[in-house]
């Protein structure tokens, strides 16, 4: 199979973002701007990136150069999170150690245990779906345990008032914050292959790979964005919880922001 679909096959794909803006004035959702804005946008900066990656991917190209767009990742990935919970204390240093431990974690078993192959065509990959299908579960996890100490401060100082550190006071709602940014990447995880086939195995099927080869491939994918959420997720929350107590176990005060 051609898995070139040429210019003309992507504006032909492009119209269908008509079928969006039609429906969208049918029911006056009044989101045609958006959709079109954001259309547009993905394009041009999945130009920009398959621009760039065609320099970083070329053959000889020395491995450096993808390692400083792993790297780029992670700074662009952790602002993302800090502007989307500005609220949470230290929440873009913790984003930082989260996304680097784990690219360390995972790209550390695959490519150490040779898995996949250290070169640019896997490397680059990979790290972008361990950062950016860690991304929501990072900002979300952020967020709910800010939230949960923040209106549940009577419980947790009758928990310190009873002689609990603060990391026990604090405890079950960070458990219970890991608990809810995990589930939904569980979820998916449980769904995959029986209510929707993947992007990395859709995109082997399309170029034209063996099926059972593509099964391999998402299958390992699946395990490293499983384990790439959860370590994530657990960093930024223990992270998080840390930071809203004091060294000598005193919960530091938090304000609700005006709407």
């Amino acid at each position: 199979m051609n898995s070139d679909i040429g210019w003309s096959g992507l504006g032909i794909s492009a119209a269908l973002v008509a079928i969006a803006l039609g429906i969208s004035a049918w029911q006056r959702l009044g989101v045609e701007r958006t959709l079109l804005w954001s259309s547009l946008r993905a394009a041009v900066q999945l130009v920009l990136v398959g621009v760039a990656l065609h320099f970083i991917l070329a053959p000889n190209r020395s491995l450096g150069w993808s390692w400083l767009w792993v790297g780029g990742m992670v700074v662009f990935a952790s602002l993302t999170v800090w502007l989307r919970a500005r609220d949470v204390p230290g929440v873009l240093p913790l984003a930082l150690v989260a996304f680097s431990a784990s690219l360390a974690v995972t790209l550390g078993v695959l490519l150490g245990l040779q898995v996949f192959p250290i070169d640019a065509r896997t490397v680059v990959p990979l790290s972008g779906l361990i950062v950016g299908n860690s991304l929501a579960a990072t900002v979300l996890v952020g967020r709910r345990v800010y939230e949960e100490l923040r209106d549940k401060r009577p419980e947790v100082e009758a928990r310190l008032a009873l002689g609990q550190s603060a990391h026990d006071a604090a405890q079950p709602y960070v458990r219970s914050s890991i608990r809810s940014a995990l589930i939904p990447q569980i979820e998916t995880t449980k769904a995959v292959g029986i209510i929707f086939l993947p992007g990395a195995m859709t995109g082997l099927i399309l170029a034209g790979a063996d099926p059972l080869d593509a099964v391999r491939v998402q299958i390992a994918v699946m395990y490293v964005v499983l384990a790439s959420v959860a370590t994530t997720t657990s960093i930024v929350g223990l992270g998080v919880a840390r930071r809203l107590f004091t060294s000598d176990h005193r919960a530091v005060q938090l304000t609700r922001k005006a709407d």
